[in-house]
């Protein structure tokens, strides 16, 4: 089986049987461990991984590291010695490492080492007593069949050509296909407990840096940001836009991109993905859960790997509409009690998702009802839905009493400001500002840079990016009636006194709540659970102590139940309360929302 750090040397020896005809083979070749006589490893590269053959007095062992787990790889060269230096350069891999390695233009090269070395990053998955988690695997390789180190180099550089281009999907080539653009990262650094900074350095940068993946890292500095962001910035310059926190700043995201005139071909486009560093983390937790990537609070491997490898899915959004907003939703609507344990506890935002369960606690306590008309357009058979439509007609979406303008007002502008980017020293260019980016103790911390990353800035008060135009919300056209107009009769209603209505269309809406089992990310339903007044803090305590498993979900009794709908309205009564969006809290008054399916596409892990 291979090591976690396993040096292997390469033979003239070349065989390029096809042992197994189910898997393409592209390369193979035979290496020798140097720090064991009579052990070779014979490696193939086919179109299902990475397969290594440990062959020692006659007994074999064969490992394979899938082709979804390896996410890059990378040419080196010896690091020149230092005097004195007891150790071969040529020395195995085995335990702690030996060989130091730099990169091809560096000027520390050993000129009298003639191998060329392959590095090939995998995070594999790893059973740890009864859960799963991914472990970083590099397997190296050296090259030194010819004389000459060009030779030994071309061909390590045809394996890691044909290892990018089975990542990427493309055509096999001898020349690594090129990223030109790059990921656009908004990083929120007050989600959750605020650690998203910490998080990015220390687990992100360096595992796009193996992907040899490019990025602009923009630090959002005040609300909205990351929503004017991508509503006045020319986005097609990047592949695709990461949100990097909680829910919230995607939130952002997401509406921003709908402010757009060219929504439509926006979202088709680029991609949307999220790295969850805040408290709830829904989408995220949604997302491994459908393709069974383990998901560990504050280890973002999975969700990075999708980062390297840009395989994306399409959702479904929620149009949603209040007395004076139009927005668009990905996760969830609600009023009440789980609401009302959602805005109430960001008081104790610093200790992250524990604050949810605390404040749970204490709203029991003091368990609140609250009066109103809950209306919705039921789902009868969730099993034989209409199959999703693709295509929507360009809209200009308009609130019930007109206060939205109309698009001919919108424009994009480009805010750049020269002396506000940090480049990557690897571009050898010059800067001006490095306190784009810091940990959090020192302003002038080292960092892990990807090579062609820049960091931009927004800490000075002169670098705030404000829009000067008015902001109009676009999207698909509403099939619902105005939010103070009469409802169509097939509609049904439930009127009285209630604990909480909570709508949701993704299977999480926090990393501990699997509120919807049965959820897709894109069906085209509405999950709507609703619980009147009149239930005991008793069967609400066993509610919460179900929601990790989803047991509420198959609950149908006078105060619980769980409807599959396609469009909503809530009209509550009185003035106070809590409405949130996504998390974020909205005005309190009428709010009605219809799904509209496949309509946003997020990069999601490769399970090929």
């Amino acid at each position: 089986m291979a090591d976690p750090e396993l040096g292997v040397d390469v033979s003239n020896g070349v065989d390029l049987r096809n042992a197994d005809s189910k898997d393409q083979v592209y390369l193979e070749e035979t290496f020798y461990i140097l720090s064991k006589k009579n052990s070779v490893f014979r490696v193939r590269l086919t179109s299902k991984g990475l397969s290594l053959t440990k062959e020692t007095d006659g007994k074999a062992k064969e490992q394979t590291i899938v082709l979804r787990d390896i996410i890059g790889s990378k040419c080196m060269r010896s690091k020149k010695r230092r005097p004195g230096a007891g150790s071969c350069v040529c020395s195995s891999l085995v335990g702690q490492p030996q060989l130091k390695v730099v990169e091809e233009n560096s000027g520390d090269l050993d000129e009298n080492d003639i191998s060329a070395y392959l590095y090939i990053y995998a995070y594999i998955l790893k059973r740890s007593r009864r859960t799963l988690k991914r472990e970083r695997t590099t397997i190296t390789l050296r090259f030194r069949s010819f004389d000459k180190y060009e030779d030994n180099n071309k061909e390590a550089q045809k394996w890691r050509a044909t290892i990018k281009c089975l990542i990427t999907g493309q055509p096999i080539t001898h020349m690594p296909p090129s990223n030109d653009k790059r990921l656009l990262l908004l990083l929120n650094p007050k989600s959750g407990p605020g650690k998203a900074r910490e998080m990015f350095q220390s687990k992100v940068s360096s595992m796009l840096q193996e992907g040899e993946v490019p990025y602009d890292l923009h630090v959002t500095k005040y609300a909205e940001f990351a929503r004017e962001f991508v509503r006045t910035r020319n986005i097609y310059n990047w592949r695709a836009i990461v949100a990097i926190g909680g829910d919230g700043v995607l939130f952002e995201v997401v509406n921003g991109m709908f402010e757009r005139l060219d929504w439509q071909q926006a979202f088709q486009e680029i991609p949307l993905a999220i790295l969850p560093c805040g408290s709830g983390n829904g989408l995220a937790r949604s997302i491994c859960h459908h393709y069974n990537e383990p998901y560990i609070p504050q280890n973002l491997t999975g969700l990075t790997m999708a980062l390297c490898r840009g395989k994306s899915t399409p959702i479904d959004v929620v149009r949603i509409e209040t007395k004076s907003k139009i927005m668009f939703s990905f996760l969830s609507v609600g009023w009440g009690l789980l609401s009302d344990i959602d805005i109430e506890s960001e008081r104790l935002r610093a200790i992250g998702g524990q604050r949810f369960a605390l404040w749970a606690v204490a709203r029991l306590v003091g368990l609140r009802k609250y009066k109103g008309v809950v209306s919705y357009v039921k789902i009868k058979d969730v099993s034989n839905l209409p199959k999703p439509k693709q295509a929507y007609t360009l809209s200009h979406s308009v609130s019930h009493d007109g206060a939205l303008d109309s698009p001919d007002a919108e424009a994009f502008i480009d805010c750049d400001d020269p002396s506000e980017i940090f480049t990557s020293a690897a571009n050898s260019k010059h800067h001006q500002r490095v306190d784009s980016w810091y940990s959090v103790n020192s302003r002038r911390s080292a960092f892990y840079s990807t090579r062609g990353s820049e960091y931009h800035s927004v800490t000075s008060a002169g670098s705030e990016m404000r829009s000067p135009v008015h902001a109009c919300m676009h999207g698909p056209a509403p099939h619902l009636p105005s939010l103070m107009s009469q409802l169509p009769s097939h509609w049904e209603h439930e009127e009285g006194e209630f604990v909480m209505v909570h709508i949701a269309y993704q299977a999480y809406i926090g990393e501990d709540f699997l509120f919807a089992p049965r959820s897709q990310l894109s069906d085209g339903i509405i999950w709507m659970l609703i619980i009147k007044a009149g239930i005991s803090r008793s069967q609400l305590f066993s509610f919460f102590l179900g929601i990790s498993e989803g047991l509420h979900a198959e609950a149908n009794n006078e105060y619980v139940k769980m409807i599959p709908v396609s469009a909503f309205r809530i009209v509550p009564e009185g003035s106070n309360g809590h409405i949130t969006v996504d998390g974020e809290q909205v005005e309190y008054g009428p709010i009605q929302g219809e799904i509209f399916p496949n309509l946003v596409n997020v990069l999601v892990p490769d399970t090929k």
